[in-house]
């Protein structure tokens, strides 16, 4: 008998691997290449518990603190660094006491940082910063002068907030009264455009156009006194110099002749002999 014939089994041919494909680089920066590219951001200045600055130190701080989140894992972090800006005064000595607490009980005494805020601002913000805002928006103090409007509207709109005045016929009011009188009546007389009297804004934007119209024709007329006043090197006349000219030979003025020297005359001899003859002779043996 014969068995079954073997099968042949044949071997499936190699399969050949081709190597995975190479990404191109991405031009599109990742995010530590942005971090890397981040303009460095100004530190907030020092502070040493003077209440007129206190508002604008914790402004700085915060917005440091939102502009690089990323340098701060936890409210602990973002407290230590507002901390290292205390140096001297009120502040340092209040800084100080906060790390004295912390070495008696092991615990830093503020935890997070709106708790940090809420203590920072009873601490150094002004104690009555509303009356006193609505007694200088009463009074006459924080009239324009010789500010610029920018510089008016910037200490007008921060006394307005502490004040807490928010009726827009109010700020009009306020706001007009402290203007210089030349650009009162030139808003009020505006015969096209004219701002309403509950427009805030409005006023702010027509007072800010009219002084910059102001300082730039003051800029104008200065440079335009100093171009007519002084000449340029290159304005003033050419002098000739003096070669270029001939000047005419001058004749020597006429010298007028010496006087001859006067002679003294001899006069007239004197004849003794004539006058002994003219004299009678005296009369001898008369004593």
């Amino acid at each position: 008998m014969t068995g079954p014939a073997p099968t042949l089994t044949v071997a499936p041919p190699p399969v050949t691997t081709s190597p995975p494909p190479v990404n191109p680089p991405s031009l599109v920066p990742s995010a530590l290449t942005k971090q890397q590219t981040r303009p460095k951001l100004p530190s907030p200045p020092d502070f040493s518990s003077e209440r007129t600055s206190s508002r604008a130190f914790l402004n700085s701080c915060t917005l440091y603190l939102r502009l690089a989140p990323e340098q701060f894992s936890y409210d602990e972090e973002k407290i230590f660094w507002t901390l290292a800006f205390f140096k001297d005064g009120h502040a340092a000595r209040w800084s100080k006491n906060l790390f004295r607490q912390e070495a008696d009980t092991g615990v830093f005494p503020i935890q997070s940082w709106a708790d940090f805020e809420q203590q920072f601002r009873s601490q150094f913000f002004p104690v009555n910063a509303e009356a006193d805002a609505v007694n200088a928006l009463e009074g006459s103090a924080y009239y324009q002068g010789n500010q610029t409007v920018d510089d008016y509207l910037d200490s007008f709109l921060t006394l307005v907030s502490n004040a807490g005045y928010t009726d827009p016929w109010t700020l009009v009011v306020r706001f007009h009264r402290g203007l210089k009188t030349n650009i009162q009546g030139q808003i009020a007389t505006m015969p096209f455009g004219r701002p309403a009297d509950t427009d805030p804004e409005a006023w702010y934007t027509a007072a800010r156009r009219i002084d910059q119209a102001r300082l730039t024709n003051e800029a104008f007329q200065s440079m335009l006194q100093s171009t007519t006043t002084a000449p340029t090197r290159s304005a003033l006349p050419r002098s000739t110099p003096l070669s270029m000219f001939r000047l005419p030979q001058s004749t020597p003025p006429p010298v007028p002749p010496r006087p001859a020297p006067s002679v003294l005359s001899g006069g007239v001899p004197m004849d003794v002999d004539t006058v002994q003859k003219t004299c009678p002779a005296p009369l001898r043996g008369c004593y």
